[in-house]
This record gives C-alpha cells, structure tokens and sequence, in this order.
C-alpha cells in the first residue's frame, strides 16, 4: 500500500512538472528580443509596452540591412522582433523560409494600416502574409540649399540632376557630396533618373547607371552607412547627400537644435524616388513569438505610432495615426508625400541571383572609381 501511495504521489508530482512551464520557456515568455535600425523609434512607446504587458525587452540596433541578414541567415539569432526593409531583406528572408507568417487573430490592430500602401507592399510580400509596416519613406537628396545656391545657382532643387550630372556635381563637390552605401536603394534610384526602368537587370541598362555613377565618383566625398550620412549633415560636413527622406530629416532637426547656422532640406526628385518600406516580421525561431505578435498588435495603436513618427520623423501606415502627427511633419510634403508625389514613387522588386551580382560588381566598380 505504502508502495502504491508513493508511486501514485510521484505521478501526481510528474504530472504537475509537466503541466507547468519549463523554466527557460517561461523566462523567455517575459523577455522580448527586438532588432532594429539605430535611432528608429520613441523610448516611451518601448517603457510603455513593458509597463502593459510585464515583458521586459532587450533592444539592439544595427547599421545596414547586410548585418541584419546576416545574422538571420545564420539561424538562432534569438531575436523575436526584426525590422527588415522591403526589398531586398525582407523579401529574400521571407522567401527562404527565415519569417515567422503572421497570425492576424493575434494582431487584432492590424486594420489599422492603409490598404493602399500593404498593396504597395505585396511586390515583396504576397498576401501580406509575414511582416507589418512599421515606417516608410523615400530616396532622393538632402541638401544644404544655401551652400548649394551659392555654388550652382543654376542647378535645379527639385531633380537628380542635381547630384547625377557631372558638371554640377564638380562644382558642389568642395561642399561635400556623399551616397549611401547602398546598391539596392541607389542603382534603381540612378536608373529612373536615366529613363530606365528602376527594376532592370539587363546589362545595357546597368551599363547606364554605372556610367553615370563613375562620372561623378570624382567629386563624391564619401560612399558610407546612411547614419554616418545623417550625423555628418547634421555638422555640416555634406551639402548633398543621396540618402533616406527620414534621414535627412532627423538632420535637420539636429542641425536646428545645435543652432550652428546648418540648414538641411530634403528633394524627392521629379524623376520619380523609390518608396521603401521597414517591415516588422518575426524570426521563424523566434523565443517568443506571444510576446512579438502582441508587440506588433501595440505598436500598430494610432497613438503609439503618431508617438513613434514625432520621435524619428519618418511617416508610418497607421491612417489614424496622422491627426495625432506634429502639424508640422504631418504638413511636410517631404515626409508625408501628397498623393501626386506619391504616384511618381516606385517599388524594387527581388532580383534574381545573377543580377544581384551584376549589381555588386557595378557598385564596387562605383566604389573604387574604376
């Protein structure tokens, strides 16, 4: 009997352990493990979730989409959170099996974002089925329009013309130029300017582009990560700069606070600026995937994302959002495009592996001015 007792007492005993969660699981249940782009959202809407849901989060940055994907591609980055940009990262991620597919049951906010621009969004993602938007922009040229008027007052303020012709880029060029780092934002960009469609992979068209791009190398000063781009326009440094519409934005808040005389301005070019997208996804090994679903059903709430868009200044998808917008972001053509500037956009699409490597080669050559 005293047998029987024991034995039955150490299945109850084993049925409750197993009922209970194992330890690390439920640590892992209280920590959020987010990766995101540097400087890129509002510290009260991070204190704010852990105050609402109890879960403490870790929070690291990065600098470029390569040091994202790198880290993903390798599996067990532990991280639960990732903000990819639409093409190529998030493409290629969600393509090679490395994204978690959203459950919307989980994400009741989700209509909260604008149906026009998830259909924007499609060309990376079908069906909108593995990452929500977070913030979106453009690429075209941060400028300095005092220095630049004093130097090229013919040059047109509104056009790539500004940066890509070679006689204006000679005479901007003791003001500082600088690109980003970047060939997937910057080839495409090159190649609407030239007249060529922005999604090519055909020789002759790279061929154009890299003309173009080795014709102002001479006068480029720097080729570097768009942050450094947005710390050194805030100093003064650059004049021009092809970088993100955020970027150039946040400079010229940072120039304004420092009261150093820098006056930043932003062009989105005529010729038409390719609209991007930062996506929030989740990692296919993500711990905690609870506590990511309900981070992106939070941050999808029209006050934390009107917070977030006050904070960086880059405009976000959620439509109810925008009347709790800074009057003057949200009345800033530059960061919220008008309806006219936004039909002159255009979207990259996934290239294949050979022209992704025809694009490496071409930006390399650019790199080294050969």
């Amino acid at each position: 009997m005293l047998r029987r007792l024991l034995a039955a007492s150490l299945c109850a005993a084993a049925l409750l352990a197993g009922s209970l969660p194992h330890p690390a699981a439920a640590q892992a249940e209280k920590t959020l493990n987010v990766y995101n782009w540097s400087d890129y959202i509002d510290p009260d809407a991070v204190a704010k979730f852990e105050q609402e849901s109890g879960i403490k989060i870790r929070y690291d940055v990065f600098d470029s989409l390569e040091t994202l994907e790198g880290k993903l591609s390798a599996g067990r980055s532990g991280y639960d959170i990732v903000v990819p940009t639409s093409e190529p990262t998030f493409a290629r991620l969600a393509k090679a099996g490395a994204l978690l597919p959203l459950d919307r049951g989980k994400i009741p906010n989700w209509g909260n974002q604008d149906p026009a621009l998830l259909k924007q969004v499609e060309s990376s993602d079908p069906g909108n089925r593995f990452g929500a938007i977070y913030l979106y922009g453009t690429i075209g040229l941060a400028i300095r329009p005092d220095r630049v008027r004093a130097l090229a007052p013919d040059a047109p303020l509104d056009s790539l013309d500004l940066l890509m012709k070679p006689e204006n880029a000679r005479r901007l060029a003791g003001c500082g130029i600088a690109v980003m780092d970047s060939a997937i934002d910057v080839l495409p960009t090159v190649l609407k300017w030239a007249g060529r469609n922005p999604n090519s992979s055909d020789t002759a068209d790279l061929r154009v582009a890299e003309e173009a791009l080795l014709a102002i190398r001479p006068h480029v000063r720097a080729i570097t990560a768009s942050s450094s781009i947005l710390d050194a326009l805030a100093n003064g440094e650059y004049c021009v700069a092809l970088t993100y519409s955020g970027d150039a934005i946040q400079a010229q808040a940072r120039a304004r606070e420092a009261k150093r005389g820098v006056e930043i301005g932003y062009v989105q070019p005529r010729e038409g600026a390719q609209l991007w997208f930062d996506m929030l996804a989740i990692p296919a090994d993500a711990p905690n995937p609870e506590g990511a679903h309900a981070f992106i059903n939070f941050l999808l709430r029209p006050e934390v994302m009107a917070g977030i868009t006050n904070q960086v200044r880059y405009p976000n998808a959620v439509t109810a959002a925008t009347p709790m917008v800074q009057e003057d972001v949200r009345n800033d053509p530059n960061i919220y495009p008008t309806p006219e500037m936004l039909a002159r956009t255009f979207t990259v699409q996934a290239l294949p592996a050979s022209a992704a490597r025809a694009y490496g080669r071409s930006w390399n050559r650019f790199k080294a001015g050969r």
